[in-house]
């Protein structure tokens, strides 16, 4: 009688191998992993940045703002005198 294919043992260091192919699959994704995490803070860098950017900008026209505020305030005085 021969044994089939279901019947045979799994050979000895079936273990090592398929460990082994696994440790060379995620050496192989090493490179992708750190790319993805290096793309992942580019982007929040980014983000901050233009945080920033919209910050500056909000307070420079706020100060504009301000300045056209007395401006006008000074003019109606001066109008309001004469």
């Amino acid at each position: 009688m021969n044994p089939t294919v279901t019947e045979m043992p799994a050979p000895v260091n079936s273990g090592a191998i398929e460990s082994r192919q696994n440790r060379n699959l995620e050496m192989q994704l090493i490179p992708e992993a750190l790319a993805r995490a290096h793309m992942h803070e580019r982007l929040h860098q980014a983000e901050s940045e233009r945080r920033g950017h919209r910050l500056a900008a909000a307070r420079r026209m706020q100060r504009r703002a301000e300045r056209a505020s007395l401006r006008a305030r000074r003019a109606l005085a001066m109008a309001v005198m004469q």
